[in-house]
């Protein structure tokens, strides 16, 4: 399997570029209908306030936030958590990262506008700060209206409190790739999983979820999507012909074989061709092709957004004209 990247450069008249750019972009490389978009986000620091909380203000905030504060608990064991060391440690390296959330919150801004652009009718939610114990299963939770967000797991890959973490989970526990988990939990509530078994049709979900990315965070680089190094993708992309030649070839596209998924699809460090390069290659390959089948279905059909989610793996897949980069 090769892997070297081959890059095609194209040239366009620049009055072309200048002219197509202006008229439908603003100076910040946002579309003018999704910049005009207002919204009031609203952002709780809830990490910060319990951190910085007494005894007596433990009423307060279980009045303000009642869904952190589940009812069998007394208020001794929030109090005991005030005063415990680990707490106060983790608060002290949240706080040194995030010590505003001026940014982050900018960037949340804009991923909801694009949301609301696509999908008039959702309802932004209340974005509160949190710290996990760095449960990074659920660094994101969205629930109704709620978006829940626990900054102890972005704290950058070699902190120190990931050192008993695996490497390729602890390579996504980084502040650069907040918004795209946000969007993954977004990605959730608006795709189903698939009843359809195969290979395919599970490549097709995450197809799904990573060109809403495309939509939603437009000037996101296609790494930050998927949380890959710029290493991995690269190395995706410049193998994505050799990738589809063996998916083809094995037949395992329409294949319900259980261990797929593990191979291709789930969070692993590497993807299992079991030949000798796996080594060399990023997990989550059948997740990457299942987005570029996605992006040609869009690029050779007049889809909307919102039809795409509903449409069945196999229509996207014959739709699409998919042929992989050489």
């Amino acid at each position: 399997m090769a892997s070297i990247l081959y890059m095609k450069t194209r040239f366009f008249p620049l009055l072309l570029i200048f002219f197509s750019f202006f008229s439908c972009k603003n100076e910040t490389g946002v579309s003018e209908d999704v910049s005009k978009i207002r919204i009031n986000l609203a952002v709780l620091r809830f990490d910060k306030q319990f951190a910085e909380a007494k005894p007596e203000d433990i009423p307060a905030l279980k009045n303000e936030f009642p869904y952190l504060f589940p009812k069998q608990y007394s208020d001794s064991i929030w109090i005991a958590k005030l005063n415990d060391t680990l707490q106060k440690e983790l608060y002290s390296e949240v706080n040194a990262e995030f010590s505003d959330f001026v940014k982050e919150t900018a960037d949340l801004e804009l991923f909801f506008k694009h949301v609301l652009y696509y999908f008039p009718n959702f309802k932004v939610p209340k974005v509160i700060t949190v710290i996990s114990n760095v449960d990074y299963t659920n660094r994101v939770i969205l629930a109704d209206t709620l978006l829940l967000i626990g900054l102890d797991n972005y704290l950058g890959k070699d902190h120190r409190f990931y050192g008993g973490i695996e490497q390729y989970i602890a390579a996504g526990l980084d502040k650069e790739y907040l918004v795209s988990d946000v969007a993954s939990a977004f990605g959730k509530t608006r795709l189903r999983l698939p009843s359809d078994r195969t290979f395919l049709a599970q490549m097709i979900y995450y197809g799904k979820e990573l060109y809403l990315k495309d939509k939603l965070m437009p000037l996101a680089g296609d790494a930050q999507k998927i949380t890959y190094s710029p290493e991995e993708l690269e190395w995706a992309q410049a193998n994505e012909e050799q990738i589809w030649r063996y998916f083809i070839e094995r037949e395992i596209l329409y294949s319900t074989d259980n261990m797929l998924a593990p191979r291709f699809l789930d969070p692993a460090p590497f993807s299992k061709f079991r030949l000798e390069l796996d080594n060399e290659s990023p997990g989550r390959l059948g997740r990457y092709m299942g987005w570029q089948i996605t992006r040609a279905f869009m690029n050779n059909n007049d889809v909307k957004l919102s039809q795409l989610l509903g449409l069945s793996a196999e229509e996207i897949f014959k739709k699409s004209n998919y042929k992989p980069k050489k």
